[in-house]
């Protein structure tokens, strides 16, 4: 399929750009196939580059001879295009439409992107299972490195190489496959060096209701326990739902099977409920009316901050039984690549200070998400305007990266980056030019060829004139466990995102320049600080939060 017959009309002049809290732009529109340009010979006005891929939904409206074509996007920015020709502005939103909705991942920009600066790394190599378990080595000889799913016969979501314990065989392994929804067994997640514990993560057992066992899942997951430790089975779903889970053949762990593992329900929603959290938290902050008890009573229903609550007090449980009782943890939901994920990301944030610097969160996001099998080609589908059902999208990510901004606004010296990492993740997740996110997991990404034809978001991200941007400048390098606070006081609408659209541009500059003012004021806190957050971490005090399991 050729662009050009998606595209009835390429250029229109005299359009006029609305957006809010700026100026009108008058200008030149012109559609190619991946970008909605707009470009003005005002002074002091910039072009719009906007990608196709970024667009949620379309609104048109007309008014004698002339249109209005409102785009809103997966970003969350509204932007109104004003066009003097009914024809015109039909056949702009049409092409818009169409070339919005293209269904093969290979008509993308990332396929047709060539990079304008000069590619020094290649992010594509940059964290391989092979590299991971260098590390892991150094520190115990307790496990391997199996190629059991090197073809993915075994399990289309995992990546071809798995952490697993040393004693078990790989005919083992695809006995555990069998038994586990999708294929997806429990493997290696996090090794805590403090005391040798581990964090695995899996999908749900296939008990269904006749209560099947297999011993080699059972001698698997033993196997992560040392001599009279006990471990814990962190299920994020509600009890009832996983017993309703049973009937359509899932599960969860009989304790009769695993007497030396104690199951803890934790209940983290997912896909439709989250979704629609999120239209209700947007719906609320594009809100007019100016109503502040209506605007916190819109807050309060879409449900969000709830979710960041039980999500982060669910990763606090993980990291206070591995941390803190000195138990191994499994953590899985149904299928483990979306709760499962948010989960063990975000204990291994709480408890590894190398996954609080750059390159540690980085190797976090491609170890746990990309080779873990998050959807993202599903889930970031659709972003909180479309006007289609929700199918597979859920803005589970997002979730998480807005987690990490709370305990990044409550850390503020224990994070290496800054705001705009998370941003920058946010936004390449539903649409990018670099090919890092497309597709559903590991197996998709090698049939696609990525790593060949398109460009890793990582090679952009650490070059150095981008990365000086995504330094912190109060962070100061600790070894400390970061223990994050959820009690409702703590938690706060991360603006950056949901209200980054709904300020003025002349609001954002002040705001960076008082920050830029109050910066080296915050430096001379910081040893002061860090001195004090030891002292406290030494006395193992408490806020009465965390749950004991």
């Amino acid at each position: 399929m050729e662009f050009a017959e998606l595209i009835k009309t390429p250029r229109v002049d005299n359009v006029v750009l609305h957006r809010p809290f700026h100026s009108p732009v008058w200008g030149t529109l012109c559609l190619t196939g991946h970008h909605l340009i707009l470009s003005s010979r005002q002074d002091n006005s910039e072009e719009l580059w906007l990608l196709h891929s970024n667009i949620d939904s379309i609104d048109k409206r007309f008014v004698g001879t002339s249109g209005t074509i409102t785009i809103k996007c997966k970003d969350l920015r509204i932007i109104q295009l004003e066009i003097g020709g009914m024809e015109e502005c039909l056949n702009i939103a049409s092409s818009i439409e169409a070339l919005s909705t293209l269904d093969s991942i290979t008509l993308m920009y990332p396929f047709f992107y060539r990079p304008m600066f000069d590619v020094t790394e290649d992010g594509w190599s940059l964290f391989s299972p092979e590299q991971e378990f260098e590390q892991l080595i150094l520190e115990t000889d307790d496990w391997r490195l199996s190629s059991v799913n090197g073809d993915y016969s075994v399990c289309l979501s995992y990546p071809q190489l798995v952490t697993v314990p040393k004693s078990i065989d790989d005919d083992s392994l695809r006995k555990v496959a069998a038994f586990r929804h999708a294929g997806r067994f429990p493997m290696l997640s996090y090794y805590h060096k403090k005391n040798g514990m581990v964090m695995m993560r899996s999908s749900q057992p296939l008990t269904g209701t006749n209560g099947k066992r297999c011993k080699e899942d059972e001698k698997l997951i033993n196997a992560t326990l040392k001599h009279g430790k006990r471990g814990y089975i962190i299920d994020t779903r509600a009890l009832n739902v996983a017993q309703q889970s049973r009937a359509r053949g899932g599960g969860f762990e009989q304790e009769a099977h695993y007497p030396q593992w104690r199951r803890i329900h934790k209940s983290i929603e997912r896909f439709n409920i989250l979704q629609e959290s999120l239209i209700k938290l947007v719906e609320a902050c594009n809100d007019q009316s100016h109503n502040m008890d209506r605007w916190l009573s819109k807050l309060e229903a879409s449900n969000w901050l709830t979710h960041i609550k039980e999500i982060l007090t669910t990763a606090c449980l993980a990291a206070q039984c591995i941390d803190r009782e000195g138990a191994s943890v499994l953590v899985h939901g149904s299928e483990g690549m979306d709760s499962t994920l948010q989960v063990t990301s975000l204990a291994q944030i709480i408890l590894d200070p190398r996954c609080r610097t750059i390159r540690g969160f980085e190797s976090l996001i491609e170890r746990e998400w990309l080779q873990g099998g998050h959807p993202f080609q599903q889930r970031c589908a659709q972003s909180a305007y479309s006007n289609s059902k929700p199918k597979w999208e859920s803005p589970t990510f997002l979730l998480f990266l807005d987690c990490v901004w709370q305990i990044l606004r409550q850390f503020p010296c224990s994070f290496q980056f800054n705001e705009r990492l998370l941003l920058t993740l946010y936004e390449h997740s539903y649409a990018s030019q670099f090919g890092t996110f497309l597709g559903n997991n590991d197996y998709e990404r090698n049939k696609l060829k990525l790593s060949q034809k398109t460009l890793s978001l990582w090679s952009w991200v650490n070059q150095p004139s981008e990365i000086n941007k995504l330094l912190n400048p109060l962070y100061e390098a600790n070894g400390l466990v970061i223990w994050p606070s959820v009690a409702p006081q703590s938690l706060q609408l991360w603006e950056g995102v949901f209200l980054r659209w709904n300020r003025s541009s002349k609001y954002l500059e002040e705001a960076y320049e008082e920050t830029a003012h109050i910066i080296e004021y915050n430096k001379e806190l910081q040893v002061k600080v860090n001195a004090l957050r030891r002292q406290l971490a030494e006395l193992e005090t408490e806020d009465g939060i965390l749950e004991t399991p």
